[in-house]
């Protein structure tokens, strides 16, 4: 007999949103004003069910920023071997994804899609949620985000409720270079056990995203069952900033550093990793992407295969400029939504977060949803408010996806080409005058 072939996960992920919005819509408007019975449901089986999904996602962020962002920091002895190669990538990553998030942040500041929600659902979110935004300390700036960078015990840093997400990443990285200051007969245990535990949790995101659609089912039921579908109109604005800076990002931004930095055609470019293009798009995977990214610098951009190799590999987990421009429009959409007035400070802070989360984050689907959740804290923001976000994510995760790989790909051609003023490429050369 045979077995029915079960449908992609980001279609099932898609139905749990759809079924879920439109269920809870529907019970809402005929509950009316008689809700008790609709209230017990959601207060008893869905809203329980939805933040079980969450802390599944919530329990393995602070291993997975440890440990990645330590490897991040303990790779650098290759940067370092490499000499002005590793420079150059290392710089080229900050830069470019500094300027993605700086996109993300504009297009939301100009469009502010968290602020589209009706004023009286607003209201009905803040009043929700109140007591999760009080508990939080107040985001700090100046002198004090400084001193805040250095926790005086990591380990407390950890375990505090908010966790202090700043000096965990601080901590984490300084423990990441010091791995390569002591031998490497000595570090390489340490290194190993780090590579374990992000692969475990790598997995478990791995396992949970599993259960998505009931989750995602479960979280847009109760919003929708609670506020109706007014948080609708305001979600398609949020899409709409997104996929436009995503889409500034990789014609216009991209584009300008093929021309005038890698002297290549985008075009040509573009036309050439067509393959790797789509192959992001369906496995929302920076991680299952690389070997095919691989395979197109050698045989389709015809680039060095050391420096391809190295800018690649790295890039599959450093270089996530999709990744960090989404974090930034959705941590800045929801504080939005709940009344956040995030100061230009704030704002890079948020920068930062999103940079260093772009680093940590695994590339497996989904993976920065744990980060998001801890920047809305960082930032004052509920927790809880990634649920509205939470039922699209895999559906802009597709695309977002599409431009990390790219953006590596970007960058191993340019600094192919800053290495060799004749290098080995194929791709049409820009004209030149």
């Amino acid at each position: 007999m045979n077995q029915r072939k079960q449908s992609p996960l980001h279609t099932r992920i898609f139905a749990g949103l759809v079924l879920g919005a439109a269920l809870g819509g529907v019970a809402s408007a005929l509950a009316g004003s008689n809700r008790a019975g609709l209230d017990w449901l959601v207060d008893n089986v869905t809203e329980p069910a939805g933040r079980i999904f969450l802390r599944l996602l919530l329990m393995v962020v602070i291993p997975l920023v440890f440990c990645s962002l330590a490897l991040a920091a303990a790779g650098m002895g290759d940067l370092r071997r490499l000499g002005r190669v590793g420079l150059k990538t290392l710089l080229y990553t900050l830069i470019v994804s500094g300027l993605s998030v700086v996109v993300g942040l504009t297009l939301a500041n100009i469009i502010r899609p968290g602020e589209r929600v009706d004023p009286e659902t607003r209201a009905e979110l803040v009043e929700r949620y109140r007591g999760d935004a009080e508990r939080l300390a107040p985001p700090a700036g100046g002198g004090r985000l400084l001193e805040n960078l250095v926790p005086d015990n990591p380990l407390a840093s950890m375990t505090r409720n908010p966790p202090d997400m700043i000096g965990i990443m601080f901590f984490a990285i300084i423990f990441g270079l010091a791995l390569i200051l002591i031998p490497e007969e000595r570090a390489a245990p340490v290194t190993a056990l780090l590579e374990g535990v992000y692969q475990a949790v790598a997995r478990i995101i791995d396992l949970v995203m599993r259960v998505a659609p009931y989750g995602v089912f479960a979280l847009l039921f109760t919003m929708t069952a609670r506020f109706g579908f007014s948080l609708l109109e305001s979600l398609l604005w949020f899409v709409l900033a997104v996929i436009a800076g995503l889409a500034f990002q990789q014609f216009v931004v991209y584009s300008l550093i093929l021309r005038f930095l890698a002297r290549v055609s985008p075009l040509d470019f573009m036309r050439r990793i067509k393959t790797v293009i789509l192959t992001a798009f369906s496995t929302s995977s920076s991680n299952a992407t690389l070997p095919t990214a691989l395979r197109v610098a050698q045989e389709e951009l015809h680039l060095p295969r050391g420096i391809s190799h190295f800018v690649l590999t790295i890039g599959a987990t450093a270089n996530q400029n999709g990744t960090a421009l989404y974090e930034g429009v959705t941590v800045l959409f929801l504080a939005q939504i709940f009344g956040v007035d995030l100061t230009v400070s704030q704002q890079m802070l948020l920068m930062v977060l999103a940079i260093l989360s772009g680093v940590g984050t695994a590339g497996v689907p989904s993976g920065s949803i744990p980060f998001i959740m801890l920047i809305l804290q960082q930032v004052n923001v509920p927790m809880e408010g990634i649920a509205i976000i939470v039922g699209i994510d895999r559906i802009l995760d597709m695309c977002r996806t599409v431009l990390n790989v790219t953006g590596d790909l970007v960058a191993a051609t340019y600094i192919s080409r800053t290495e060799s003023p004749q290098p080995e490429l194929s791709v049409a050369p820009a004209a030149t005058h």
